[in-house]
Parts: structure tokens; C-alpha cells; sequence
């Protein structure tokens, strides 16, 4: 781990702050976690447009609501398991409501190790692209986290960003290369595609560098709704195998994303999905979790291996 990397909560939470001084309408609300999930640095800094909404979290997203409709941009954070947990309070106040809410979940996935699967956020993403109207984020450095927090300040509409409690490593040198629905290209590649989002994105870059032989495309898709068709069928153009990497359920997240731009652009069958197979998490180091669940960059680098023997 280098001194460098940084967890996308700390980074969303310095991001928040300096929006805040730009943009005076901006409010953030929490539900007794604001040291985790890093609202409170917010708060710090602007103590009349922080709200402590106490355990709570329906409460919390009916507030922001109100709050939206009259005219403030307002970011609600919790856990992503329990913000999504939620769900009946964000689909009618937030979504069918079309409120301009911003909605944070921290502690996704995998990564959050020994708190154990009860604050594993690894349904979320599925939770949230049934909402209609809802963009989702999930950037995997310091500096796309920023951007990705200017974009949804700025987007008029709900926006869930889905950010880690484990630190992670600078991937760019500039916010210039995020822009919100366009997936980055972060390795060319010949016969096979690794696309992966937030944390796993290092992961899946480093299992390239294993790869030698095979030589993958990687991708960062930071944009998991609305999904880069293009670029999506762009790869099963070129390529005969693409991976998914993701530290959520393979049902309803980024496999099943792009699951769905490949049926319906007529590429079946090129598609093998790595995440947690339809089960919870467990309690254990991160680095151990994600070895076990096969998302660590060594799995990663096997499956590949294993695909392409089979394929001959």
C-alpha cells in the first residue's frame, strides 16, 4: 500500500467540502455515521447546512427530498446496505418524485472486511437500477471520485455514488478523464475485455499485467447506469471473451449490465461474470475476501487463464 492511495469516502469527503464553498445551496444529511462516511468534514466546515439525522434513514431521505424541491442540492449518506435498504422511501420520495437527491453509500461491498456481511453493501447496485431516472457512479481513485461528485452536484437528478471504506491507488493523473456515461479505456487489448468498476478496477489492471500472453482490454466502467453501450459493443466487436470484475452480486450489477447490452445487440455467449455468486459475505480481511470470492487480481488472472484453455 503506498502513501498515495486513499479510500473514494475520504476523497468524496474533501470533494463535498470544496463544492461547498462553491455552491451555497449544497446540504448534506447523515444518519449517525458522518466520521465514516466523511459527511462530517462537511459539516466542519459549513455547520448550518449539515443535518445529523440520527438512526433513521427513511426519515433522512424524505427530508433530503424536501429539501431538493426547494431549490438546495442535498447529499444523504449512509452505508450502501443501509441506504438501499431504504428502498420504498427512495423509490417514491427520490425516484417517482424525481427529486434532485444525491444519494452516498460508503462501505460497499467486499471491501469493508471485519464488519462482516451485515453492512456488506453487495446488493445495492441492483437496488438502485431499478430506480427510474437514477445515474449511477462508482469511480475507483482519488481524482474520479472528485469529478464524479462535481458531476452529480451539477446533474439535475438522483444520483447514487457508491464509494469504499478500503484505501485504493491514484489510477490518473487528471479529473479530466471522467466523463459520467463513457467508460475509460485504461489498456488496449486483442481477444479478451476486463471490465470492472471502483475497487476491482485496480485489481483487474493488475491481473492485465499477469496476462502477457492473452493481453486484455481493461476497462474502467465508472458509470454503471446509464451503461457505455457503445463501448460495451464496441469489445464484443473485438473480442471473443469479456470478463466483468465487481464487488457486489453478480445478479443485478455490473455483469448484469452488461449482460443486458449484449443480449439485446446480439452477442450471446461471450459474457463470464466475476463477483459474489448470488450468496452474502462473510467477516474476514478484505484482501482474503476478495481471493476467496474470485476478484482478487491473481482469480482474476486464473479465470482468464482457464477460459481461454478451455476455448483452446
Amino acid at each position: 500500500m503506498s502513501s498515495n492511495d486513499k479510500a473514494t469516502r475520504d476523497s468524496f469527503g474533501e470533494a463535498l467540502r470544496k463544492l461547498g464553498e462553491e455552491f451555497p445551496n449544497i446540504v448534506a444529511l447523515d444518519a449517525d455515521l458522518s466520521v465514516s462516511t466523511k459527511s462530517a468534514t462537511f459539516g466542519k466546515a459549513f455547520p448550518d447546512r449539515f443535518f445529523q439525522m440520527g438512526i433513521a434513514e427513511s426519515n433522512m431521505i424524505g427530508t433530503a427530498a424536501g429539501l431538493a424541491f426547494t431549490g438546495f442540492v442535498p447529499f444523504l449518506c449512509s452505508f450502501g446496505a443501509f441506504v438501499a435498504g431504504r428502498y420504498e422511501t427512495i423509490r417514491v420520495s427520490v425516484g417517482y418524485s424525481r427529486a434532485n437527491v444525491k444519494i452516498v453509500g460508503t462501505h460497499a461491498g467486499l471491501g469493508i472486511g471485519e464488519d462482516g456481511y451485515t453492512q456488506m453493501g453487495l446488493e445495492d447496485v441492483n437496488v438502485m437500477r431499478g430506480v427510474p431516472g437514477m445515474t449511477i457512479l462508482q469511480p475507483c481513485d482519488d481524482l474520479t471520485t472528485h469529478a464524479a461528485v462535481r458531476f452529480a452536484a451539477t446533474h439535475p437528478g438522483p444520483v447514487y455514488l457508491r464509494l469504499t471504506r478500503q484505501k485504493l491507488p491514484p489510477m490518473y493523473r487528471s479529473v479530466q478523464v471522467f466523463q459520467a456515461g463513457r467508460g475509460i479505456l485504461l489498456k488496449e487489448g486483442r481477444e479478451v475485455a476486463l471490465i470492472a468498476s471502483g475497487a476491482t478496477v485496480c485489481e483487474a489492471l493488475r491481473a492485465s499485467e499477469e496476462l502477457t500472453d492473452a493481453s486484455p482490454w481493461v476497462i474502467d466502467m465508472h458509470t454503471l447506469k446509464p451503461i457505455d453501450r457503445a463501448l460495451v459493443k464496441s469489445l464484443a466487436h473485438s473480442c471473443h471473451t469479456i470478463f466483468t470484475v465487481e464487488d457486489h452480486n453478480i445478479v443485478g450489477g455490473l455483469g448484469s449490465a452488461v449482460a443486458e447490452v449484449l443480449a439485446e445487440e446480439g452477442f450471446p455467449g461471450k459474457l463470464v461474470r466475476l463477483g459474489v455468486q448470488d450468496v452474502y459475505g462473510e467477516s474476514g480481511p478484505a484482501t482474503a475476501l476478495y481471493e476467496k470470492y474470485g476478484i482478487s487480481s491473481s482469480r482474476i488472472a486464473s479465470r482468464v487463464r482457464a477460459a481461454l484453455a478451455a476455448r483452446g
